[in-house]
């Protein structure tokens, strides 16, 4: 069998559960999850790291501005970071290119790469580079910490939380995956102000994370279409297949709902939250034909 009839989430299923674990207790969560979040002995934080990498032709484009690569390059890892409620400290970068790659292209990439970095504080402190005959590929391992009491991981959700999301979905292909913001400043208030059960970001796409999530926590869900807020331009299809969104999706008790939104207005008055449905015991979203969201295989 190949990998495209395999599929990816069945592809990381076989390959997650032959990984070593070690003393699984020292692991808040691992493999599977937005980050690894594990014990640091006798301190109150716990450590957070996380690789993620973009590539020629999946990512972006050949003649996209090499800037703007190494922004979104760097702004991926920090976006799961944002899921964890992580606060990012370092990063390594990793570069794959061919050796008729254009000096000045790595170099415009590097701006980006630390453009990005600066905007949170993070220190490049190391990387690898090597050659290669493919696409050009770029990946980023960023490391951290969170307080082990505001530290959120897909597990946490239980039946009857509202599923909310940040800003709008869909329409993101078309500029918005190469200048996006992570949401670790939203997402530190949220876990500093409330108790979020469970969290993730959007870059798949609603349709692949949302039931990521329900299946993480070991729930079903359902969501109200009319609900979604979909970006100008964008379809209900588009704003949950598409991916490259970057938004938070997190579950929280239903009894915080009336705080949880007033709040949110008078902190963030320029960026959209909206329940866009809930977690239950039975996922009724099978009965629907809805885009799956973006799988690599």
């Amino acid at each position: 069998m190949k990998l495209g009839a395999l599929g990816e989430n069945r592809l990381l299923h076989q390959i997650l559960r032959h990984l070593p674990r070690g003393r699984t207790r020292k692991v808040f969560a691992g493999a599977g999850d937005d980050c690894a979040i594990v014990e640091i002995p006798g301190s109150k934080k716990y450590l957070v790291l996380k690789t993620d990498c973009v590539v020629e032709g999946v990512h972006f484009v050949r003649g996209t501005n090499a800037s703007d690569v190494g922004w979104k390059a760097m702004m991926r890892p920090l976006s799961d970071f944002a899921a964890a409620s992580g606060v990012p400290h370092f990063s390594l970068i990793t570069l794959i290119v061919p050796q008729q790659t254009k000096v000045a292209w790595v170099q415009g990439l590097y701006r980006g790469l630390r453009r990005a970095a600066n905007r949170f504080e993070v220190s490049i402190v190391g990387g690898e580079t090597s050659n290669t005959t493919g696409p050009i590929a770029i990946s980023v391992t960023v490391i951290g910490f969170v307080e082990k009491r505001r530290a959120v991981s897909r597990r946490g959700g239980r039946s009857g939380d509202d599923l909310f999301v940040t800003g709008w979905l869909g329409g993101a292909l078309k500029q918005k995956h190469l200048k996006f913001v992570p949401r670790i400043v939203e997402s530190r208030w949220l876990t500093k102000n409330f108790s979020i059960h469970a969290m993730m970001d959007l870059s798949d796409g609603l349709g692949a994370d949302l039931p990521r999530l329900a299946r993480a926590s070991k729930v079903g869900f359902d969501i109200e279409l009319e609900n979604l807020p979909v970006a100008r331009g964008a379809t209900i299809d588009t704003a949950i297949s598409e991916g490259e969104d970057y938004e938070l999706l997190f579950a929280v008790s239903p009894r915080a709902r009336n705080s949880l939104e007033r709040q949110w207005r008078r902190k963030f008055p320029k960026l959209l939250l909206t329940r866009i449905g809930s977690l239950n015991r039975k996922s009724q979203i099978a009965n629907r034909k809805l885009p799956r969201g973006y799988l690599h295989f």
